[in-house]
C-alpha cells in the first residue's frame, strides 16, 4: 500500500513539474519533423525525373544539371532521423544541404524558361507543377515544425519546467533559420542617378 502511495505521489509530482508537457511537445516536434523529412524526400525523388526530362529535351546547361545532381546527392547523403532535431550541428548541415538543393533547382527552373521546346514538353510541365507543389508543402511542413519547436523551447527554457528538462535531458531543440540572413537584412541599393537604358550592359 505504501508503495502504491509513493508511486502516486511521484506521478503527481511529475505532472506538476511539466514532465507530461515535455512528453507531449517532444512527440509533437518529432511528428512535425517527420513531415518535413517526408516532403524533402518527395522533392529528392522528383529530381531524377526532372533532370532526365531536361536532358531528353535539350543538350544544354550541363553545368546546371550537374549542380542539381550533386546537390541532391549531398542532401540525401545526410541520414535524416528523428534524432537530428536534438543535434544542432547535424541539423545545421542538413539545413545547408537542403538549401543548396533549393538553390540549384531554382537555377535550373530559370534556365528552363529560355527554352521553348522544354516549356512545351507536357512531362516537364507536369513535373514542374509537382515540384512547385512540393516546395509549398515543404514550406507548410517547416512552418508547423517551427511552431512545434517554439512551444517546446518555451517549456524547456521557462522556470520551473527548465529544471525538469535538465533532470530528464530535454534540451532546447534547434529551429530553422534563414540561410542568407546577412544578405537579406542589408537594405537594397537603389540608384536612380542613371537612366534605365544606361544601366543595361
Amino acid at each position: 500500500m505504501k508503495r502504491l502511495i509513493a508511486l502516486f505521489a511521484v506521478a503527481l509530482a511529475l505532472t506538476g513539474c511539466g514532465y507530461n508537457d515535455f512528453q507531449r511537445l517532444d512527440e509533437q516536434t518529432k511528428s512535425a519533423w517527420s513531415e518535413v523529412l517526408n516532403q524533402y524526400q518527395r522533392r529528392a525523388d522528383l529530381v531524377p525525373n526532372i533532370v532526365a526530362t531536361v536532358k531528353g529535351e535539350a543538350q544544354f546547361e550541363q553545368d546546371t544539371l550537374t549542380k542539381v545532381i550533386e546537390a541532391r546527392a549531398k542532401a540525401t547523403s545526410i541520414q535524416a532521423t528523428p534524432e537530428l532535431i536534438n543535434d544542432p550541428e547535424a541539423f545545421n548541415k542538413f539545413q545547408q544541404a537542403q538549401g543548396e538543393l533549393s538553390s540549384a533547382l531554382s537555377r535550373l527552373m530559370v534556365v528552363a524558361e529560355r527554352y521553348p521546346q522544354l516549356q512545351a514538353n507536357q512531362g516537364f510541365r507536369d513535373l514542374r507543377v509537382t515540384l512547385e507543389g512540393t516546395e509549398n508543402r515543404i514550406t507548410v511542413a517547416r512552418n508547423r515544425y517551427i511552431e512545434a519547436v517554439q512551444q517546446y523551447n518555451v517549456l524547456a527554457r521557462s522556470f520551473p519546467t527548465n529544471l525538469t528538462g535538465k533532470v530528464f535531458g530535454y534540451a532546447p531543440k534547434p529551429n530553422f533559420t534563414v540561410q542568407n540572413e546577412a544578405q537579406i537584412s542589408a537594405p537594397p541599393q537603389v540608384d536612380f542617378s542613371r537612366p534605365a537604358s544606361a544601366a543595361k550592359p
